[in-house]
């Protein structure tokens, strides 16, 4: 930062430094049946339109019994049960409604092959679980997270699946599609060993390559590995027989958490410890040099582990309905890109775990991307990372702190105030951010930016600013301003949506000489904006 106050930011936008892929269009959710409702086929579309590439959807509970009704963290299709013989039945009629939503809405499922039918499970205890906005994890595991008592019975119904995906959508579709087996087995949503696991992990694998022999498919979605030996040791025993066995995985998957805090009232967030769970989980990747090779998918990468868990029970999930979730998204991102480059392991995706959950109050703090229908302030996050493309350029901040800095001690002291940008065919794209794990948002923390641009085409440049922040692109703050109504009339639900845009804030068409152009601008904290260079 400069003597004067101002950040000032450098984008060499002659200096291509690889090529940029999109691991942030990755999202998921445990319910199934929200997929196929009105705002949740709003929602995929909003997430289709935020950019060039498809995102990848993947949801839990797709082989859960039960009758195909929507509730907090459950789900289910009834695609498996037996006849009074125990003969296998299938039946697709929930499942061909949630696939037909991907597809029609541009969107590319990530498959998840869970949980064990009712018909396949033993667990003598019952097989739904029951859920509360005050319950906790430890309520969830029943019959449903035991492992199936038939692995033959398993295998043939994940080939018949996938063999009834192919007739529906076509081979070359259902090839693209990623596979995966199970969700945490190390945690809450596995009753059984991890052999039994690896046992299952096998039989899944090659029943989707005996219908799609192109498919890919992996796993095993541990969960966090900072700081948590049984994660570790789980991931370790499943990649030790993926080895030993030969078992032809195509990624590796796992999941990373933040730990989110109140501190004198106030939301602090947990960016180190997410970060930390990445890092970890690589550096056992890397244990294996057979493996390394393979791209990772984060399954889950968030800010902490309870989707469902309303900030009015959890108040230090009060940081979801603001622009701090957006902010957050970004920085840990752009630092994910970074752990992967130092890792030398790509990561393929990250999996932000929201989706929405129909019949809650307005803005109820859930982490979900919209509310009742309306974006959240974080969709607008998402919709600037989706206007990079191309390649990445080689950027630098004055204000930027070291990754190591924030892997020791978070972001808790000065902001991360910070750019990267990509080039493509027409144009460069700098996504700028100013993060701080407290939420604590005044005049005093906005920044004053200074963008200087070189290797740039000479001529007339047409300049566009973007933005999410406290007063752009922040439904949450225009409802608060109504008076916060949990029944909105008409045209407010109209102003909520025109609030849940992203705005752009700001237009000009700016000479360019010698390559080099310079843009002002002001960031408040917790603000996300995108500057747009049209060639």
């Amino acid at each position: 930062m400069s003597d004067k106050g101002q950040v000032r930011m450098t984008v060499h936008a002659d200096q291509r430094t690889g090529p940029y892929h999109p691991m942030w269009n990755w999202f998921g959710y445990d319910e199934p049946n929200y997929t196929y409702t009105e705002d949740g086929i709003k929602l995929l579309r909003q997430l289709a339109a935020a950019s060039d590439s498809s995102p990848h959807i993947r949801t839990h509970n797709l082989l859960t019994s039960g009758d195909g009704t929507a509730a907090l963290k459950w789900g289910s299709t009834n695609a498996y049960t037996e006849d009074e013989h125990g003969n296998p039945v299938y039946d697709w009629t929930v499942m061909d409604r949630i696939f037909d939503a991907y597809v029609e809405t541009g969107t590319t499922p990530f498959v998840q092959v869970a949980f064990t039918p009712e018909a396949l499970s033993d667990d003598p205890g019952p097989y739904r679980h029951s859920w509360s906005l005050e319950d906790t994890y430890s309520t969830i595991m029943t019959g449903w997270a035991s492992p199936p008592n038939d692995l033959n019975k398993w295998y043939d119904l994940v080939a018949a699946w996938a063999q009834h995906l192919v007739d529906r959508y076509g081979g070359e579709t259902v090839s693209a599609w990623p596979w995966e087996c199970w969700n945490e087995p190390d945690g809450h949503y596995w009753k059984g060993t991890i052999p039994e696991y690896c046992a299952m992990f096998d039989a899944t694998v090659k029943a989707v390559k005996s219908v799609l022999p192109e498919a890919r498919v992996g796993g095993p979605h541990t969960c966090g590995a900072h700081e948590n030996p049984k994660a570790q040791k789980f991931l370790r025993g499943v990649l030790d027989y993926v080895v030993e066995n030969e078992l032809p995985i195509d990624f590796v998957a796992f999941h990373a958490k933040g730990q989110p805090k109140l501190k004198d009232g106030e939301v602090r967030m947990g960016l180190a410890k997410h970060l930390l769970d990445i890092k970890g989980n690589l550096d056992i990747i890397a244990e294996y040099p057979s493996l390394k090779s393979l791209p990772v998918i984060i399954g889950e990468s968030d800010p902490e582990g309870c989707a469902a868990c309303s900030a009015r029970v959890h108040p230090q999930n009060a940081y979801r309905n603001g622009p701090l979730y957006g902010s957050y998204i970004v920085e840990n991102m752009i630092r994910t890109y970074e752990l992967s480059r130092d890792a030398g392991i790509h990561i393929e995706g990250a999996v932000t775990w929201a989706f929405i959950f129909d019949g809650q109050p307005w803005f109820d703090g859930f982490r979900d991307l919209a509310t009742n229908g309306v974006g959240k302030p974080v969709l607008n996050a998402f919709r600037m990372l989706g206007m990079l493309g191309g390649d990445w350029v080689a950027t630098d901040s004055d204000a930027a702190l070291p990754l190591q800095q924030i892997l020791d001690q978070g972001v808790r002291r000065a902001p991360d105030i910070n750019c990267v940008a990509t080039r493509d065919e027409t144009g460069i794209s700098v996504l700028i951010w100013n993060y701080h794990d407290d939420n604590v948002v005044d005049d005093a923390g906005t920044a004053d930016i200074v963008l200087d641009l070189d290797g740039l085409p000479d001529g007339n440049l047409s300049v566009k600013e973007f933005r999410m922040d406290a007063s752009h692109g922040n439904s949450f703050g225009a409802w608060q301003s109504m008076g916060s109504p949990q029944d909105p009339a008409a045209e407010q639900i109209a102003e909520l949506e025109q609030a849940s845009e992203l705005p752009c804030i700001a237009e000009s068409t700016q000479h360019c000489d010698n390559g080099s152009l310079s843009v002002s601008s002001t960031l408040p904290r917790q603000g996300v904006g995108l500057v747009r260079i049209d060639f």
